[in-house]
């Protein structure tokens, strides 16, 4: 690793590492994405500090901070394990948001409307993969986890990011997704599966609930399955006010990133302000 050149072996070296790491397989798609597109932009050239922040600059100049942000952890990750650590760089600086945009934020009136238009569409599973990421708070990689099994016992136990957590399945729930894996034959084993028996594809599941925004009327910009996740985090720290038990149920290892998913519109900033009364 004395000469600074990304090679392919050098690639394949740092997929090793990743999984070594227990990175998820989401993750490693990404981080060898991201590494293999700053490759192009070296064309050859041996790695050194001026070119990484050039291609920060290029990041910058592309799109969203957030997104150069992302890539840049990548390559941060990957210089660290090929011993260049003098080659990191800093991230931008994002100042963090009050709040989040309304056009983004699905709410609970519009969830309500995509699980109706799931059940029109003689969808049922399409309905429950939505209920039940909304209704566990789980990620859409760990719909793998709701099994027969789990949904008997009412609780399912999750891996993800090297990490186990329990996950409680409510009794409406279960009592949902036993009906549907009896209707379908499904007798152990996860209930969310294609017709070969494998677990529901991410991009399926985007797409399929796309199909429905139309016939919901919900803007398309709202829905996406981590959306559910999110909309379950507000609706739970409403009632309990708990960051830190929401950050245990949510699988995250540190709160600020629980923040990110309780962030609420400015229309309900400016209700409260409104209702703070503080203008004589």
């Amino acid at each position: 690793m004395n000469t600074r050149i990304i090679t392919p072996h050098l690639i394949d070296t740092f997929a090793a590492h990743l999984r070594d790491d227990e990175k998820s397989a989401s993750t490693e798609e990404k981080y060898l994405r991201d590494l293999r597109r700053f490759a192009e932009f070296l064309q050859g050239r041996t790695v050194d500090k001026h070119l990484v922040l050039e291609y920060k600059t290029v990041l910058a100049q592309r799109g969203a901070v957030t997104a150069a942000n992302s890539v840049l952890a990548s390559l941060n990750s990957f210089l660290r394990f090929a011993g260049w650590c003098d080659c990191t760089v800093k991230q931008f600086r994002v100042q963090k948001k009050a709040y989040c945009p309304e056009e983004k934020e699905l709410t609970r009136e519009e969830y309500v409307r995509l699980v109706r238009a799931a059940e029109r569409n003689e969808n049922e599973r399409l309905s429950l993969v939505l209920q039940s990421i909304c209704g566990t708070g789980i990620r859409v990689s760990e719909l793998q986890y709701i099994t027969v099994e789990a949904a008997q016992k009412g609780e399912a136990t999750v891996s993800c990011k090297g990490k186990t957590r329990t996950v409680f399945i409510v009794s409406s729930l279960r009592k949902k997704l036993l009906r549907y894996a009896k209707a379908q034959g499904i007798t152990c084993g996860a209930i969310f599966v294609t017709r070969g028996g494998k677990p529901l594809n991410r991009s399926n599941i985007w797409r399929q609930m796309k199909s429905l925004c139309e016939s919901a009327s919900v803007s398309p910009e709202k829905v996406f399955p981590h959306n559910l996740r999110h909309l379950f985090a507000r609706i739970f720290y409403g009632i309990e006010k708990d960051i830190a038990k929401l950050a245990d149920i949510l699988g995250h290892s540190n709160v600020n990133t629980t923040r990110i998913y309780i962030i609420t519109t400015g229309a309900e900033h400016k209700r409260k302000m409104e209702n703070m009364r503080l203008i004589l």
